[in-house]
């Protein structure tokens, strides 16, 4: 099958970071991924939601009725158990509108400051949903526990990666080869979940 013949997959994210991961876990898969940029004029979608499923069904509904076709969009973020589960749905701007990954790092560092290593437990959630024309196929979940380190590590990954240990390494995201992380990410276990709710719904 040639990239021509496949149905189109648009990834709805414009983060250069995440479109190439989301890439990376879709490889195999017989579709042709392409993102909003592909699509002149297409506007980007909003993130208003109070919680990762309203945000990623926002998106995946706004990117798939603009362009008729199947999209895939996703809203992930760290929660934090010594900060009541923050920042959630606030993760890429933890640090205020236009900060970077190292200012969202920096201030969650700042923050947990004098919180001892074993206060410092978190979890990464991914929510990803999937639209067809405008119409829910379905919504799927991938988590991954771990904790906080107390300074940034490794330069694999992205977003807080180089801050989160997950459970059973010493090492953080951001030091694990990016083949061991996807398999045990939030990103990548929700993905695998896309990839059987596509193959069950008919699409690869």
């Amino acid at each position: 099958m040639n990239s021509a013949s496949k149905k189109i997959l648009v990834l709805g994210t414009k983060n250069k970071d995440k479109l190439r991961e989301l890439k990376r876990l879709l490889k195999g898969a017989k579709l042709r991924a392409l993102s909003p940029a592909d699509f002149p004029g297409c506007p980007e979608a909003a993130e208003t939601g109070r919680t990762f499923e309203a945000n990623a069904k926002q998106k995946a509904r706004a990117y798939s009725k603009f362009t008729g076709s199947l999209a895939l969009a996703d809203d992930s973020g760290l929660r934090v158990d010594a900060l009541g589960g923050r920042p959630g749905v606030y993760s890429a701007r933890f640090a205020g509108p236009g900060c970077t990954y190292e200012d969202n790092n920096r201030k969650l560092l700042r923050l947990l400051q004098k919180t001892p290593p074993s206060k410092r437990g978190a979890k990464f959630v991914c929510v990803v949903a999937l639209y067809d024309a405008g119409k829910l196929v379905g919504v799927v979940r991938g988590e991954c526990r771990g904790r906080i380190a107390q300074a940034p590590r490794g330069r694999n990954g992205f977003g807080y990666d180089p801050v989160f240990i997950p459970d059973g390494f010493s090492k953080t995201f951001a030091e694990l080869p990016k083949t061991q992380k996807n398999k045990i990410s939030h990103r990548g276990r929700a993905m695998r979940a896309a990839r059987r709710l596509l193959l069950h719904s008919g699409f690869v």
